[in-house]
């Protein structure tokens, strides 16, 4: 039988062997960690930093600069063109919002179904997403000007190029955003409806529980999370829409498509309105950050009462 010493011993051996096994795990850690956060200052936090820093001077990205203060932020909101780019920036993402998760959930809904080869159609419908959109663009922008006339010449929105169209042009990279918006929606709402039993259905339709009862009492309480996700993500993502822009219209006819991205993108990098569209930039990061934290304090509300 071991001394009382010789126990004491032992355990004070294994308290240090464990001490010593943890603070190699915390340095290990920390080894991680730390060049994933100095790239993210480097690529991220600094750029961000000299871009608020340059938003308050009038670099033109050449030459010389002097401090403004804030007049480039104030101009901004006496600017008809930056008005109404976010005018459309906010039309086009509510609109591709709505159809984007009313279009998905009725597919997930389908596909959760049981349906002949269910695993392909989920493998079909996720094609979009992995393709590049602004190569998609120019497929649909050929549809839209070449064949969509010929086939629907009896339909006068459609008889001549839809793409010239001031005031209807927006639907077509309305369109466009939501086939490839789809695919991604439709994971995220399939994932949620596998959290939900069977039994569940089974016990409502023997309580008499129509299907859409069952929707409406079932379905969408339990996949509100899935929702909320899909939604903060859909309108922060067309409110920053460029690439089916660029492919489809260019921002015309004239600038009746043109997005705030776009804007930005056109006058900071060839319009020599580098520090005014950085000061836009940053004045649309706000607005960005500030919808979605309303949205997710909406939709989460929503869901405790659910």
């Amino acid at each position: 039988m071991p001394l009382p010493a010789a126990r004491g011993a032992g355990r004070a051996g294994t308290t240090t062997a464990r001490r010593g096994k943890r603070d190699r795990a915390q340095s290990t850690f920390y080894w991680m960690v730390w060049p994933a956060v100095i790239a993210f200052f480097l690529f991220h936090t600094l750029p961000v930093l000299v871009g608020i820093f340059f938003s308050l001077t009038n670099y033109a990205g050449y030459g010389a600069w002097n401090f403004v203060g804030v007049s480039n932020y104030v101009n901004l909101f006496r600017d008809d063109r930056v008005l109404q780019a976010y005018g459309f920036s906010f039309l086009f993402a509510v609109t591709a919002t709505v159809l984007t998760n009313l279009i998905s959930l009725a597919i997930a809904l389908g596909l959760n179904a049981k349906i002949l080869a269910r695993d392909f159609w989920r493998g079909v419908y996720f094609v979009p997403y992995v393709l590049a959109i602004l190569v998609i663009g120019y497929v649909f922008q050929f549809i839209f000007s070449n064949s969509l006339p010929k086939i629907l010449s009896g339909i006068p929105l459609f008889a001549d190029n839809i793409l010239t169209n001031e005031t209807w042009a927006w639907t077509a990279i309305v369109a466009l955003a939501v086939w490839q918006a789809c695919a991604f929606a439709i994971i995220i709402y399939l994932a949620g409806l596998q959290t939900i039993p069977r039994e569940m259905y089974e016990a409502a339709s023997l309580d008499g529980a129509k299907p859409w009862k069952q929707f409406t009492s079932i379905t969408f309480p339990l996949i509100s999370a899935f929702f909320t996700i899909n939604v903060v993500l859909s309108l922060k993502s067309f409110l920053q829409v460029f690439d089916p822009i660029v492919a489809l219209t260019n921002g015309g006819p004239g600038t009746a498509t043109e997005s705030v991205t776009l804007l930005i993108f056109r006058g900071g990098f060839s319009g020599g309105e580098f520090a005014y569209q950085t000061a836009n930039a940053v004045i649309f990061f706000v607005v960005i950050t500030v919808v979605s934290l309303v949205q997710f304090r909406v939709l989460q509300s929503r869901e405790a009462e659910f």
